[in-house]
């Protein structure tokens, strides 16, 4: 059986990832930050849980160690913790910025560094990170989720020249909003003095919700074709787009280019 690293394992599609490889004969190696947060995986089988919090070089390697004693080899990692925040930047705080960009970014580059001499040493491996569309392309209120993301997409095309000598491979991985917990947790700025600040706020959140309950059948998509990727990796660096939001957005951008895809997007927001 090929073993899988999946990062933010308790809940969301992280969670649903772990129960699908599972189910699909992996040993899967399930990371969080409290192991009480994925009291539901105890006793699912192929399923191993470990603390890892991805903003500590300490907890990573805390846990690399306890991993490489239970298992010889690792096969794939994939980075997926991730947390959002939707704010304006002139009402945004230091500490929201500095918790997204350590999850949402960092926590890729510490858990990859770490994991990349496993790699080496086997003469194989492949690094799936979690990105988003909002890597892809830029929408209001998305300054720092967006930023993180797009981080991410340029990280793994740069590291995955590093790592063709070694046998190892990149993969990201963009999606549009799933139904899951993730946008429930979705860190928001308080209402602030401007009205039209408090207004374009409330827009984005009734789109983002209503996108959320129609892709019903996202989830099933994200775990079939990430399991597909896990199980024959590229060679090359990858970008897998999954789901018609995302397609559709990412179509649109690369062919329209940012002056006319940025005047649809205001008149779908601003009309």
């Amino acid at each position: 059986m090929k073993n899988v690293i999946i990062t933010g394992a308790s809940g969301g599609i992280g969670k649903e990832l772990v129960l699908y490889f599972a189910a699909n004969n992996w040993n899967v190696i399930a990371t969080m930050l409290c192991l009480e947060h994925g009291k539901e995986l105890e006793k699912v089988k192929n399923v191993y849980r470990y603390v890892l919090d991805v903003t500590s070089t300490e907890s990573i390697a805390a846990a690399r160690e306890q991993i490489l004693a239970d298992f010889k080899t690792i096969d794939v990692v994939i980075n997926n913790a991730g947390i959002g925040y939707r704010s304006f930047v002139e009402f945004s705080e230091d500490q929201e910025i500095n918790n997204i960009v350590n999850v949402n970014w960092l926590g890729v580059v510490k858990v990859c560094r770490a994991f990349t001499p496993v790699f080496r040493t086997q003469n194989k491996g492949h690094f799936i990170n979690i990105s988003s569309i909002a890597g892809l392309v830029n929408l209001p209120l998305g300054s720092f989720y967006h930023s993180t993301k797009h981080a991410v997409e340029s990280f793994s095309e740069c590291m995955a020249y590093e790592l063709m000598n070694f046998n190892i491979s990149v993969s990201t991985v963009q999606f549009g909003n799933t139904p899951s917990n993730f946008q429930k947790n979705v860190t928001k700025c308080n209402a602030t003095p401007l009205k039209c600040y408090n207004e374009l706020m409330n827009k984005i959140s009734s789109i983002v919700e209503g996108k959320t309950q129609k892709n019903k059948d996202l989830n099933e998509a994200i775990v079939t074709k990430v399991l597909k990727v896990a199980e024959n990796p590229p060679k090359n660096f990858k970008r897998i787009t999954i789901g018609y939001d995302a397609n559709a957005l990412n179509v649109l951008h690369n062919f329209l280019g940012y002056r006319l895809f940025g005047r649809i997007i205001r008149y779908s927001i601003f009309r």
